[in-house]
């Protein structure tokens, strides 16, 4: 790239061993099948993850963000998706894309195993689900919806 200023900063990124959870109210994962490798077993995701949750800010994923989610535990010890309503890249959507052969693992599934209340509309139609500070979204039609519900629990908090 040619924009030497940009370069410098994308060279220069933060790592997330570095980050302060304290600095942010808020965490937002996005999707995309690369994900599913990338996040769930990132230690340093995971504990700025629930350090954020712990302190009183949002977490946020969309499509196949939640798979940031996955493996993370409270200082408790418990799933931070246990007992809450949580939606994501749907098992009905992986098999409409034909993915589903290919990814280390099922994202439906696993939320339902770490004990989140799966919930899902129709294949590809939008759905948000906001469960206490957590807020999800099914696809990649649902990205504007987590987004502003997002801002919403921060405003209301």
């Amino acid at each position: 790239m040619e924009n030497k200023d940009l370069m410098g900063h994308l060279d220069n990124t933060t790592s997330l061993a570095d980050v302060k959870a304290s600095d942010y109210k808020a965490v937002f994962f996005a999707g995309g099948h690369g994900v599913m490798w990338d996040f769930p077993d990132d230690v340093n995701l995971q504990k700025m993850t629930a350090a954020i949750y712990e302190q009183g800010g949002v977490v946020s994923s969309v499509c196949h963000g939640p798979a940031a989610l996955v493996n993370v535990k409270l200082s408790d010890g418990s799933y931070l998706v246990n007992g809450k309503k949580v939606t994501g890249f749907t098992n009905a959507e992986e098999n409409a894309v034909k993915m589903m052969e290919l990814m280390p693992f099922a994202l439906e599934t696993r939320l339902r195993e770490r004990g989140g209340e799966f919930v899902e509309a129709p294949v590809f139609q939008e759905l948000v689900q906001v469960s206490h500070r957590l807020v999800t979204g099914q696809n990649p039609a649902s990205a504007t919806g987590t987004a502003a519900a997002v801002v919403k629990v921060i405003n209301s908090s």
